[in-house]
């Protein structure tokens, strides 16, 4: 199976660059596998799809600022002038982290992406915040240019404080992060982070921390839109996974077969898990909302031999073309990126052809597109 197969037409000017003023006015695609139909919709109009005795599973992960501006060794950061040649060495010495996961209880120990990728070697310093007071150093080199990176937090009231992994010293680190970082928008979207990205490109019941991207089918659900659901009496259980490169990386090879996902960590609560197993024992419908969400159960099913333990995991399931569903029986998804995995996975679960078909109508009708665009519902 070609990666190629994926492939569809998006004009550039469809990739959602601002989220829309309320997060339910959203469009939404309903698209019906059994005969490949589709009917626009809009999302306000999602409670009324859901079936009484279905189970709604959201994925609760809070985004934090994981994207870092700083310096390489050097001179401290001067004010950009033409004028001001250390300004200019400045620039030259910029570089962006983009944590994407922790790699050991150390808080201080992540996998990053960086840029300038090349010029970033093992051993250099690197230096963030307006007083240096976020400073690391790159460990090690990834097969695809990531970096294993070590940070310390310096405090300037006399002494330097590195963690040591416990929750206070977890939370100071994040707490230096929300400070100086940076909303991780993707790149699709052409513009700086602003201060309302903090509260839009977050889910209203995110509630723990750890993605580097927002699980985005998520972001169209408001308090009131909650409350309807509520009053149908839907259930609903919550989950957790915290998006990372697994999710978002690239396909780099000809052949679907051939590319392996990076592991993203998960966690499901005794709860959720007794809500879950007793849904697919009592043969009732599984909606999932995003496929980050999809991602987990149908990782966290096969672990269990056709129930879903409760617990910590870790996801590498690259779900395409041919993928037996064993949990999930209907999805709530954005549109997704041409050639990805995610639109692979929506493939898998609705079939190629009716997805591009429905892509192309989607086209066609102005939809917006990506993280902050329209959505699709798919049974």
């Amino acid at each position: 199976m070609l990666v190629s197969d994926f492939d569809y037409y998006l004009p550039s000017e469809l990739i959602a660059q601002e989220p829309l003023a309320a997060r339910d006015a959203s469009r939404m695609l309903h698209l019906q596998r059994a005969g490949g139909q589709f009917l626009d919709r809009r999302f306000a109009d999602f409670p009324e799809l859901l079936r009484p005795d279905d189970l709604l599973v959201f994925n609760n992960t809070r985004v934090f600022p994981a994207r870092l501006y700083g310096r390489r060794g050097g001179a401290r950061a001067q004010p950009v002038s033409r004028r001001n040649p250390a300004a200019r060495d400045f620039l030259r010495g910029r570089i962006e982290v983009l944590l994407t996961r922790q790699i050991s209880a150390d808080p201080n120990d992540w996998e990053c992406l960086v840029r300038p990728g090349r010029k970033i070697g093992v051993g250099e310093r690197l230096f963030f915040g307006e007083h240096d007071e976020l400073q690391a150093e790159v460990l090690a080199r990834g097969e695809f240019g990531e970096r294993r990176i070590r940070f310390q937090l310096l405090e300037h009231e006399g002494h330097d404080s590195q963690c040591q992994g416990n929750t206070n010293e977890q939370g100071l680190f994040f707490s230096v992060l929300e400070r100086i970082g940076h909303v991780p928008l993707p790149p699709y979207i052409s513009r700086a982070d602003s201060a309302s990205d903090r509260e839009r490109y977050q889910t209203v019941y995110a509630r723990q921390t750890g993605s580097v991207a927002a699980p985005t089918a998520g972001l169209h659900f408001t308090p009131e839109i909650l409350q309807r659901i509520g009053g149908r009496v839907i259930k609903t259980a919550e989950i957790t996974l915290h998006v990372g490169l697994g999710t978002f990386q690239p396909v780099r090879v000809e052949n679907v077969e051939n590319h392996k996902l990076h592991s993203e960590e998960y966690f499901v609560s005794a709860d959720a898990a007794a809500s879950i197993n007793r849904a697919l024992s009592g043969s009732r419908r599984i909606v999932a909302v995003g496929t980050t969400t999809v991602r987990t159960l149908e990782h966290a099913v096969r672990q269990g031999a056709g129930m879903v333990p409760a617990g910590p995991g870790s996801a590498d399931i690259f779900i395409y073309p041919g993928h037996e569903f064993k949990a999930v029986g209907a999805m709530l998804t954005n549109f997704h990126l041409p050639q990805s995995t995610l639109l692979m996975l929506v493939c898998a679960f609705a079939g190629r052809e009716n997805v591009l078909r429905a892509y192309e109508h989607a086209v066609a009708e102005r939809y917006r597109f990506y993280s902050y665009g329209d959505c699709m519902f798919i049974e």
